[in-house]
């Protein structure tokens, strides 16, 4: 334990040490996107600031979840020397708008109109206590299945639209010497797959009883006893080596033509069309069979903390929202904008459908947070609920010692 600290002290101090070189004009950015399709979608943005004469100080913390980049922004917060943006994920951003040491971003947000156009359920997290305290850059949705065509095609499958369909593909994948389900074994992962066949199993109303109320009946149900059942059954279709493997590498065994499908959020999108695959053509995207109509979403803000009067910090909060900069980011990226009032001319097959999805979504209220991504409870809980998953999905207990085990967990948790 001691030495895990004295290593996030060493990584902070060279983190702060950089900070000498940042001019006034600049802006500090403090992020995890490191993967290839995440690093040319950020190009984006920094191209947009350098147009306007803005330096970027990149400040990248590799993981998936944002954990280590909330580890050393907490020693750069102590220090008294908080970067200008950070990106940050749901109840993140309300917890660190509570210590107060978040900018207040209020007359950038009503200059642009942004309460006119961004969705609520995104504005629960971007304001605390009446001011917005962060830009948000897209929505993911996580009830995703990315799909290789041709692997489909040579197999005879098409494309799943029940529970019942879905094993039937993944059982001819399987049969046919390829990997059925591409998937890396971290708690994250795990968690995501469980986000969509919660959705699946249980419907909307269940979910958000679940996954958002966290009532104890409907952890405790037997319906979630089936959602553990349904997640043993995809257990058997991920390969011996999915321990560990970082997401992006789970795409890349679809894209090789190695595995035949992967359940991941959007961002994926950005890895097929990094490596050159068309939509509809080389890959397929869908809902989680199931789920149509309803989207279990996460949102990238970048939260600006208060370093004083930075015309640079309110230049990114502006750019960041603006309907050119959402169009131009959000097709390299793969996930939609975070307005609604953006055109959907420049976006690919899977980029149209996934903004019509989220129209729908948002207009029945079908619009729901991602457990596994932050956006329907806090970290605790969130890491009480990964902790039980990923047991489970290992073998380290069945389905109903599982779901008693989630009650507990959640309940302990709050």
């Amino acid at each position: 334990m001691k030495s895990q600290r004295v290593k996030s002290m060493l990584s902070a101090a060279v983190v702060i040490g950089t900070m000498a070189s940042a001019h006034a004009e600049d802006v500090e950015v403090l992020h995890w996107w490191t993967s290839g399709g995440e690093a040319a979608a950020l190009n984006v943005l920094k191209d947009d600031l350098a147009g306007q004469g803005i330096g970027w100080q990149d400040m990248p913390v590799a993981g998936g979840g944002g954990g280590n980049a909330m580890t050393v922004l907490r020693a750069r917060v102590t220090s008294g020397t908080p970067p200008t943006a950070v990106q940050m994920l749901g109840f993140d951003i309300q917890d660190w708008a509570a210590e107060e040491v978040v900018a207040n971003l209020n007359g950038v947000a009503d200059a642009e109109g942004w309460n006119a156009v961004v969705p609520d359920a995104l504005q629960q997290f971007s304001t605390y206590d009446g001011k917005w305290v962060s830009a948000p850059v897209n929505v993911h949705s996580t009830n995703w299945i990315w799909a290789n065509k041709k692997l489909l095609k040579e197999v005879g499958a098409k494309q799943p639209e029940t529970w019942e369909e879905l094993i039937v593909t993944l059982d001819k994948l399987k049969a046919a010497g390829y990997i059925p389900l591409a998937h890396g074994g971290q708690p994250w992962q795990d968690a995501t797959i469980f986000d969509s066949v919660v959705l699946t199993t249980g419907g909307i109303d269940f979910y958000k009883k679940a996954m958002i109320d966290l009532d104890p009946e409907a952890l405790g149900s037997d319906t979630m006893v089936k959602i553990f059942d349904r997640m043993s059954q995809l257990r058997d279709y991920v390969d011996k080596n999915f321990p560990g493997r970082d997401w992006n590498l789970a795409s890349a065994l679809v894209i090789e033509d190695k595995a035949g499908m992967q359940i991941m959020g959007d961002w994926a999108k950005g890895e097929f069309l990094k490596a050159g695959k068309v939509p509809n053509e080389d890959f397929a995207c869908f809902r989680m069979p199931g789920t149509q109509g309803m989207v279990t979403f996460n949102a990238d803000q970048f939260v600006m903390f208060d370093v004083g009067d930075s015309k640079a910090q309110q230049a990114m909060a502006k750019a960041i929202m603006s309907p050119e900069f959402q169009s131009a980011f959000n097709v390299v990226k793969g996930s939609v904008p975070a307005r609604t009032d953006v055109s959907n001319e420049a976006f690919d097959a899977c980029g149209k459908k996934g903004m019509a999805d989220l129209a729908e979504a948002n207009k029945n209220g079908t619009l729901v947070g991602s457990m596994a991504h932050g956006h329907a409870a806090p970290a605790a809980v969130k890491n009480a609920v990964y902790d039980v998953v990923t047991n489970h999905f290992n073998g380290g207990m069945n389905s109903k010692q599982a779901t008693k085990a989630l009650v507990s967990a959640v309940q302990d948790a709050q």
